[in-house]
């Protein structure tokens, strides 16, 4: 058995750090697509041979980080740990095991010493068209797009045509996606030959047991942070825009001694509209959301979850049941840290932050791109940040996602659209004793000479983001095309010289004003 000592296990840990961040660097400067060379909307991490997970790459998309354990406990259900052989990846899109919704694929290599598995590298992107028509009136999962089971894209190195063949006769852009498919097998062919060369050199041949000790010593971090807040069961709710009807998330985060239970019971019913969270992306945010307020300077792994237990009455808006519609299920997902938040705002406020111009905005445009071929483009925008205690918050940040936005110059270049605006809105953040952050306005026209197609999936239009701790809520979203305030979610043509406007919600304020007020 391996032993390290903590000084040692922190050079290994970072050694590894920089593999990852490596392996995702490589994997974004080869890819085909715009949102994963510029949006950055993807993941790569390293598990060892039981599928627990302790690196990640440091750009990583939050929600991927934790679900990918999950995906992967799945995958190794369909093909056995003994039945891999090296070269073998393993792929899916499930939205059920996977990250929620269809767009995001999900591929598993495993890593072989001679014959003996020794680790998983995962990555998870975003492919833009995943077949189908996805779209806000989306009844059933199955309206959303082409599943992919769980598979063997790669078999012992060699690619898979079946496989190959399904996604090629279901994608407008297959070019792309697969395009990035074989991005990540190049960066985790790369990657898997650089860690058999560390552990060469740190003179480790159990890599098991040296991460069950790194995730032993996070447990401990994050068991520790727990026990430092009192007792009890701290409530919060949140409203969200929903549909036809608003929707609520209720949540009850009950604390007992250095262990978690994260409670949604009380919250709205799934629809029939692709706005339900899937239990493994509540999963994933509700952790994320608990590390960033408990202990956020070690490392991120399976360990820091081990305290916490997340439960959501099945059928509800958090944990459908297969197969009510989940495409754009950040909508309702991306509430979770904040109804955390506002639930642990009493007794942890130096670290909460208000709420933030989020779910996540973006728009998806269709059309006739000017070689003649068809496009699908995605924007992603983003609202104003929740202010600190200490802090006004940021304009235009995303969170929870982190997804990265892309320069106009690039956006216009790759389709017939022209940004004509993109400005911050003033006094669109929430007062308080700091601020939150501005929203800003972006006007997007159709430059072509043929229709686009803009589809768009937004929040915060009925209920602004909420201030906390006496501060002030920030300024609601609006849509508009030609000035004229349309649905936030829908479906709409754009003709030749309209012009969709976005204005992103603002963040909200952070306690009361010296004034004595929080507006």
């Amino acid at each position: 058995m391996t032993t390290l000592s903590a000084h040692r296990i922190g050079i290994f840990w970072q050694r590894l750090s920089g593999l990852i961040d490596e392996t995702a660097e490589t994997f974004v400067r080869t890819s085909f697509s715009s949102v994963v060379r510029d949006n950055w909307d993807m993941a790569v991490g390293l598990m060892d041979s039981r599928g627990r997970q302790f690196v990640q790459s440091a750009k990583s998309v939050p929600s991927f980080i934790g679900t990918m354990p999950r995906t992967l406990e799945v995958m190794l259900a369909r093909y056995p740990r003994e039945t891999l052989v090296e070269g073998d990846v393993l792929i899916s899109n499930d939205a059920y095991h996977g990250t929620g919704h269809l767009n995001d694929i999900t591929m598993a290599m495993p890593v072989f010493d001679g014959a003996r598995l020794i680790a998983f590298i995962t990555t998870v992107f975003h492919s833009v068209d995943i077949g189908g028509a996805p779209s806000v009136e989306a009844r059933d999962a199955w309206e959303e797009g082409l599943t992919i089971p769980v598979a063997k894209i790669v078999r012992a190195g060699l690619e898979n045509e079946d496989v190959v063949a399904f996604l090629a006769a279901n994608l407008r852009r297959f070019e792309e996606t697969m395009g990035d498919i074989r991005a990540q097998f190049a960066a985790c062919a790369r990657a898997a030959t650089r860690l058999k060369r560390i552990l060469l050199d740190e003179g480790i041949n159990d890599l098991d047991a040296v991460v069950g000790d790194i995730l032993d010593r996070s447990e401990q971090s994050m068991r520790r942070a727990i026990e430092a807040v009192p007792d009890g069961i701290y409530r919060d709710a949140i409203d969200l825009d929903g549909f036809d009807d608003p929707l609520r998330i209720e949540c009850a985060v009950h604390v007992a001694g250095n262990a978690i239970t994260v409670d949604y019971a009380g919250s709205s019913a799934q629809i029939a509209r692709p706005i339900n969270s899937v239990m493994n992306y509540t999963v994933a945010y509700s952790h994320y959301a608990l590390k960033c307020l408990f202990d956020p300077a070690t490392p991120n792994n399976d360990g820091s979850f081990r305290p916490i237990t997340v439960r959501a009455p099945p059928g509800t808006l958090v944990n459908p049941r297969r197969p009510a519609p989940v495409w754009a299920r950040h909508l309702s997902g991306h509430y979770l840290p904040p109804v955390i938040f506002g639930a642990l705002a009493q007794v942890l406020p130096e670290r909460v932050v208000a709420d933030c111009g989020s779910p996540l905005w973006n728009a998806y445009f269709h059309g006739t791109g000017r070689d003649g071929r068809p496009f699908v483009k995605m924007y992603f925008m983003n609202g104003g940040h929740g202010a600190r205690r200490d802090a006004d918050g940021a304009a235009c940040l995303s969170f929870p996602s982190n997804v990265a936005t892309v320069s106009v110059e690039r956006f216009e270049s790759s389709v017939p659209l022209m940004v004509k605006e993109k400005a911050l809105l003033r006094d669109s953040g929430g007062a308080g004793r700091t601020r939150g952050g501005a929203g800003q306005r972006i006007s997007i026209a159709n430059a072509s000479a043929d229709p686009v197609t803009m589809t768009i999936r937004h929040e915060r239009v009925r209920f602004a983001p909420r201030g906390l701790l006496g501060g002030g809520a920030g300024a609601p979203g609006r849509d508009l095309i030609n000035d004229r305030v349309i649905p936030s979610k829908g479906r709409y043509v754009l003709a030749p010289g309209d012009t969709a406007t976005f204005e992103t919600p603002g963040g909200g304020g952070m306690g009361v004003a010296d004034d004595g007020g929080s507006a």
